[in-house]
């Protein structure tokens, strides 16, 4: 319960900051350099206008963490809702099919394991702004997403294979085969019902990790922009004035990721816990 209401309170912080953040971080007209590197306002002389201090470019921390998880949330959630729908399809034909389709899609998976997402994102981004130099930004959520959906589709399509496997050997299957109902129809009316429970609970736990992999891909600047309060790059950014004591700009973004993260991780686990009360 206490993963459950951290998480909401993240989402909804997320969700309404245009209308809860004190300051907008993407309008440039308000932001003063004077107001650079401030610190908290509970701390020693600090501006009260900023609860949790500003950072180089004098935008308020509370505000660009609100905005910043939006933007974490947001290519997250992309990325797994594309990456359920690939690997659910592709796991469907896989089990249910079998013969050389299953092999070649389970070969595909065994590459795809070999790639991580940040060496697959560098190769997007490298190739983006070869082919499009004056679109990095806007090129730059299309690599976040496309570089997570890549690797992110291999474990629904295992998944969802084995349950497959299984499903389609048992009567209510052979039935329909017996009835004359198409394969595809099979697949989509009676096995996939059956196969979801697994795919519910392994795509909350991915949300936390394609999170951790925006956060860490921003950070190595091969992410979202600069101009963007992503959470990564909030802590990139801090990381630069960490050793000389304004730690506001690095710590408040990573408890944000870290928030994020343990509440969502602890959310799927219950999931599972509920759906599967013998693993308990």
């Amino acid at each position: 319960m206490v993963a459950a209401a951290i998480a909401l309170l993240c989402v909804s912080c997320a969700v309404f900051a245009p209308w809860l953040a004190p300051h907008n971080p993407f309008d440039l007209a308000t932001l003063e350099l004077s107001n650079a590197r401030l610190p908290p306002s509970w701390m020693e002389g600090g501006n009260p206008a900023f609860l949790l201090g500003t950072e180089d470019q004098g935008r308020d921390i509370l505000s660009a963490v609100m905005y910043g998880a939006r933007i974490s949330l947001a290519v997250g959630l992309t990325s797994v809702l594309l990456s359920v729908v690939v690997g659910v399809a592709l796991g469907l034909l896989a089990g249910f099919l079998g013969g050389w389709i299953d092999a070649f899609l389970m070969r595909l998976c065994d590459v795809m394991l070999s790639f991580p997402a940040i060496l697959i994102a560098l190769l997007i981004a490298g190739v983006g702004r070869a082919l499009f130099p004056d679109a990095q930004d806007s090129l730059a959520f299309g690599v976040l997403v496309l570089s997570i959906t890549l690797t992110g589709w291999v474990q629904y399509a295992r998944t969802v294979r084995g349950s497959t496997l299984i499903e389609r050997n048992k009567e209510y299957v052979q039935a329909a085969r017996v009835t004359g109902v198409p394969p595809l129809r099979i697949m989509r009316r009676h096995v996939l019902p059956n196969v979801l429970g697994p795919v519910l609970v392994l795509a909350t736990i991915q949300v936390a990790s394609a999170i951790i992999i925006e956060a860490t891909l921003s950070f190595l600047g091969v992410g979202a922009p600069v101009t963007a309060p992503s959470l990564g790059t909030l802590i990139r950014i801090g990381n630069d004035y960490l050793f000389s004591g304004e730690w506001w700009i690095t710590v408040f973004p990573g408890a944000m990721l870290v928030l994020i993260s343990l509440s969502v991780n602890l959310l799927g686990d219950w999931l599972r816990d509920a759906l599967n009360p013998r693993l308990r």
